[in-house]
């Protein structure tokens, strides 16, 4: 009895310091059905109405067109330490997205409404040894939506340059047992946050195309209103609350080399400056939350995250005028280190392969793309922020598009 106390103190504390963040199991890796069948390896290559994204300098001279696409994310994962073997229930976390681009020569104007990131992670309390009569819930919820203009032009008939404003909506919803109970702790939480992503395309020659793309650090604040019944004997169970979160700087480069008619390779190297996000403030505003959970540092949530680089590796064979087939693969290295990983918001390195196809019938096409993150085993050892224990977790997803040149 006492061990299964102890167990549960050590998830609740783990549980009590998560807060609303962006990982890279979180960040959706490829924007586009397409880009997605390539293994994101897009920067260079930039020819859709996803360019917008991955490089908006791509837009220029591209024609006209409409783009819908919807993309399904699948977590699974598990955690097995001390007296729990727990496996994440599995969700659909499903995210539209649309993209037009109106050309006007060598100047382009565009409109996404996108979705950059969203995903969560659920799992059954009675796992974790809590009793089922509790009625908890145990799970996180992000989704952030990107609302972005953007223009690019054609200075020379070689080199094109673009600019998006990316304007972020992001919602974030979690539920949990409060520390060293059994009663149900949750918070809900919205923000706004502004940007601006810088694009640059070279036409080296009629095979080979660069692109370079930096997208700038954004300081998203959250505002939301946390319940814990713990305070109920002060008739204070509620309090709002401010939390800053950075969403890193973002730069990549790439290739794109059209080998022949049919087959056209890419190669992107993808940096994030995960560096940004050392530790997250949550500012309580009832003076009671403030005074009991501010000195033992629970309204800090530590990170202590490093930059990352991805590199992605993507084809596309043109079977005939109306076919075309896509394979891809990246590495994903995770940017959380091992001390302050946990469940609500697992972090894993994968290994991820991608493929693909487009059928065109006149000016319409029909786009599907899907990806496999293999994340490998995590081995946590006990440390002052970490959840101890074996985590894993690997993600399935699939996007289907609609694409309408006019």
């Amino acid at each position: 009895m006492k061990k299964t106390v102890s167990i549960l103190k050590v998830v609740a504390l783990a549980a009590a310091l998560t807060t609303s963040i962006f990982a890279n199991g979180l960040s959706l890796n490829s924007i586009g059905a397409r880009a997605l069948g390539m293994g994101g390896a897009f920067i260079g290559l930039a020819n859709d109405g996803t360019a917008l994204y991955w490089n908006p300098a791509g837009l220029a001279g591209q024609k006209s067109s409409l783009l819908l696409f919807a993309t399904d994310i699948i977590p699974s994962g598990s955690y097995k330490t001390t007296g729990i073997d727990a496996t994440m229930v599995t969700n659909h976390y499903l995210s539209p997205n649309l993209f037009a681009n109106y050309n006007m020569g060598k100047l382009s104007v565009a409109l996404g409404v996108y979705v950059p990131a969203g995903l969560g992670a659920e799992w059954d309390p009675t796992q974790f040894g809590y009793p089922a009569s509790a009625n908890l819930e145990f799970f996180s919820k992000i989704g952030v939506i990107n609302f972005s203009p953007g223009i690019a032009y054609q200075v020379t008939d070689k080199l094109s340059l673009g600019l998006a404003a990316n304007i972020y909506y992001a919602m974030f919803d979690m539920k949990r047992p409060a520390p060293g109970s059994i009663l149900q702790y949750s918070e809900e939480s919205t923000g706004m946050g502004y940007g601006f992503t810088f694009g640059a395309k070279y036409q080296v020659n009629d095979q080979l195309s660069a692109g370079a793309t930096f997208r700038l650090a954004t300081k998203v604040t959250m505002n939301g209103t946390a319940t814990n019944p713990m305070f109920a004997a002060y008739n204070k169970t509620n309090s709002e609350f401010d939390r800053d979160i950075t969403w890193p700087m973002w730069a990549g480069f790439g290739l794109g080399y059209k080998v022949n008619d049919q087959l056209t390779l890419a190669l992107d190297a993808q940096y994030s400056q995960w560096s940004e996000l050392d530790e997250l403030v949550t500012e309580y505003k009832e003076s009671l939350w403030k005074t009991v959970i501010e000195p033992t540092e629970g309204h800090k949530f530590f990170l202590k995250w490093e930059d990352k680089i991805q590199i992605r590796l993507g084809a596309e064979y043109a079977v005939n005028n109306d076919l075309s087939c896509r394979l891809g693969y990246y590495y994903d290295p995770a940017p959380a280190p091992d001390e302050t990983i946990n469940v609500l918001f697992p972090s894993s390195t994968n290994h991820v392969i991608t493929g693909g196809a487009t059928y065109k019938m006149g000016a319409l096409s029909v786009i599907g793309g899907l990806e496999y993150l293999l994340g490998g085993e995590r081995e946590i050892a006990p440390a002052a922020h970490a959840m101890p224990g074996t985590h894993q977790m690997s993600i399935f997803a699939f996007s289907v598009g609609l694409g309408y040149c006019l």
